[in-house]
């Protein structure tokens, strides 16, 4: 069982599941950056000063003036969080789009070129079509 274990945990699919999901980690935080401090100040501008991490529909209890204070007070949909996790997903996407199109460019098309086959098939189909003539 443990050579088994061993033999699943260093394939190369799952290291390099390990990598992505480490590089992907890090990623994150680079497009949280982007979003909170390069887009969103930006778009706040454009729609007059709003801030997008502030913007909820309290339901239940006083109303309160901040999020976190509508948070403790009972429900609240924080609709401004989800636009922002929104237009992190659409950058996070159209980045790994762009990195997707770049390796197809380079890597070479599955069964774009067929493989020359093996001296020893070419001489035997050679001896079959000849046989077949007679």
């Amino acid at each position: 069982m443990l050579k088994e274990f061993k033999e699943f945990a260093l394939r190369g699919n799952l290291i390099d599941l390990a990598i992505g999901f480490i590089i992907g980690a890090a990623f994150t935080g680079l497009v949280q950056s982007i979003v909170n401090d390069l887009i969103m100040p930006i778009i706040g501008r454009i729609t007059g000063g709003v801030d997008f991490s502030n913007l909820y529909i309290q339901l239940a209890g006083e109303p309160q003036p901040t999020l976190a204070a509508a948070r403790a007070a009972g429900a609240t949909i924080a609709y401004g969080n989800f636009i922002t996790l929104l237009i992190n997903f659409m950058i996070v996407a159209f980045v790994l789009f762009l990195v997707v199109k770049a390796v197809n460019r380079v890597m070479p098309k599955a069964g774009a070129a067929p493989a020359e086959k093996p001296r020893q098939e070419i001489l035997l189909e050679e001896i079959r079509d000849l046989l077949a003539r007679r």
